[in-house]
């Protein structure tokens, strides 16, 4: 019964919702949603409902890293709920988990608009808030009282200000959330460490193998209490990535996401002409798809053993989240797909990577995690 009702949200979403929703702008879109599901996460009558239609069971998706269970490795990205929202409603949608953020130590407004759009024919959001949030004072005492029944994990990053202006000062502004988010009783299950956000103002980078290594020195200092995953960019070579790699796991690093948006806007996935009406910005979706998946296998193929890996990237369907795995992700990310495709997505692709397993003979997920670099060594 469930496959036939995610049927019709789909084709409800996609003919009769998403038209009528973007036809306005993103960002008006964007709070109404959040602000939506909020209401929604706190009314018991109509999380069962949501449950009872979106949510897929089944034993062959559930995993444990690092002693935390995870009913199923579709998780909602840090970039989507920074006002910590929808941490009620999520597991009603069918998330195994979500992080929430990027949060900071300071509150940011936001960059200048458009800080959201839509290109459709590209599949993709621009994406320019420069890290807008409340502030992670605000954010936990939102969460004060909240209980969690699917992991739910903060990132974390600099806060975007033009008063930091150095290295050394991006690093105590990274740490000083870190410490308060500690500090705090909010039953966090993981961390995740932002360093790649494309649309922070000033010259400040932890790319360079230097500038990570002294963030991570001093985040290692903390004795964070919860696993560690840093969000990675996707526009680096692999030597750059390699570079970093290296460092990391020099730490104590649990795991690594790729990864963040794309830069390059002459990138043969974007259209131009959709690129060119926002001249400020960068773009998640479809085109990040390729450039994620390339890093996926390479980090899984030299750092498999080492790191678990995160895919975050291009998600619009079972077969999409399935490749990331087979190409080495363990859990996988999504945002714009959700916008794209609609609400029941996360129940569409639980209810495919089941199908998808027992295709390829797999009894669990786990057994699929980096398949095609045991394919190939056949």
């Amino acid at each position: 019964m469930q496959p036939r009702i995610t049927n019709i949200l789909h084709t409800s979403y996609r003919y009769i919702a998403r038209p009528i929703l973007f036809r306005f702008p993103s960002e008006i879109i964007h709070e109404l949603l959040t602000n939506t599901g909020e209401i929604i996460g706190t009314t018991p009558l109509l999380q069962t409902a949501f449950r009872e239609l979106l949510v897929v069971k089944n034993p062959s998706l559930s995993q444990t890293f690092f002693d935390i269970p995870f009913a199923n490795p579709i998780g909602l990205s840090a970039g989507f709920d920074y006002k910590a929202q929808l941490t009620q409603l999520t597991p009603s949608l069918g998330f195994g988990f979500e992080t929430i953020g990027t949060i900071t130590n300071f509150p940011y407004g936001g960059n200048q608009k458009p800080r959201l759009g839509r290109l459709v024919q590209s599949q993709s959001l621009l994406v320019n808030k420069g890290f807008k949030n409340e502030g992670i004072q605000a954010v936990l005492t939102k969460l004060s009282e909240k209980t969690f029944t699917i992991p739910i994990g903060l990132s974390i990053g600099r806060t975007n200000s033009q008063t930091i202006t150095t290295q050394k000062q991006a690093i105590v502004d990274i740490c000083k959330a870190f410490q308060k988010a500690e500090q705090s009783t909010i039953p966090f299950s993981y961390y995740e460490l932002n360093i790649s956000c494309p649309n922070l103002s000033g010259n400040i980078s932890f790319y360079p193998p230097k500038h990570l290594r002294d963030l991570l020195h001093e985040v290692t200092k903390l004795k964070l209490a919860k696993p560690l995953f840093i969000k990675m960019p996707i526009e680096k070579s692999e030597d750059e990535v390699e570079a970093m790699l290296k460092v990391i796991v020099k730490f104590p690093v649990q795991g690594v996401i790729f990864g963040n948006l794309l830069k390059d806007r002459n990138d043969p996935a974007l259209l131009p002409e959709e690129v060119a009406t926002y001249p400020v910005g960068n773009f998640s979706g479809k085109p990040t798809q390729r450039h994620s998946d390339a890093l996926i296998s390479y980090t899984y193929k030299h750092y498999g053993k080492q790191l678990l890996i995160i895919g975050c990237g291009g998600i619009f369907s079972a077969e999409d989240a399935y490749r990331k795995i087979r190409l080495g992700a363990s859990l996988v990310q999504l945002i714009t797909g959700l916008i794209f495709e609609g609400p029941q997505l996360i129940s569409e692709i639980n209810q495919g990577l089941v199908t998808l397993l027992h295709k390829d003979g797999f009894s669990n997920l786990s057994e699929a995690i980096g398949a095609e670099h045991k394919r190939t060594k056949q």
